[in-house]
């Protein structure tokens, strides 16, 4: 908490101090909520017209391949925040698919590693694309003031979130 005779001395991150902190912060995780709506429906629309092609745990999957490349099982499945078993069934169906492959490990041929295969590596870029230019359409929908604003509230979002920072010419599917 700040101390009344220092008042540049920073606050605890986990004292939300005094009942007009508490109403900001309701007011903060309120917008931010209906942003995240705002922008899992534009998530949602992107993934349209592949829906009969993967599902979303699908999609999700092949970005993380396409994102680290060559896989295990074991670090795919911690990085999707699902069990192992969760994980192969998700791959096995990208496979069949034509989305995904198998191979045996450069470093260590006893290990098998998954990647995206070019159909896959497609797939998440042309959802991207879509994904992108309906997220641009909202961006220049706003007024100029704001999107300074915007850039430096979301980047210290996803810091207190520990998001690695991207590349603003890179590509995120997801």
């Amino acid at each position: 908490m700040t101390d009344a005779a220092n008042p540049a001395e920073p606050t605890d991150p986990t004292d939300l101090g005094t009942a007009a902190d508490e109403t900001e912060i309701d007011a903060l995780v309120g917008r931010l909520l209906t942003a995240s709506r705002a922008l899992v429906g534009v998530s949602a629309r992107s993934l349209a017209d592949v829906e009969d092609t993967v599902t979303l745990s699908q999609f999700r999957t092949l970005v993380v391949l396409d994102s680290h490349g060559a896989t295990r099982l074991a670090q795919l499945a911690e990085r999707l925040g699902v069990g192992p078993s969760t994980a192969l069934r998700a791959v096995d169906r990208l496979i069949a698919q034509g989305h995904a492959e198998r191979r045996g490990s450069e470093v260590d041929r006893r290990e098998v590693v998954i990647e995206a295969s070019t159909q896959g590596r497609d797939l998440v870029a042309e959802v991207t694309r879509r994904r992108r230019a309906a997220i641009e359409k909202v961006v220049l929908g706003m007024p100029p003031e704001h999107r300074e604003a915007l850039v430096e509230a979301l980047a210290a979002f996803a810091d207190a979130a520990d998001e690695p920072p991207v590349d603003s010419a890179t590509l995120l599917g997801w």
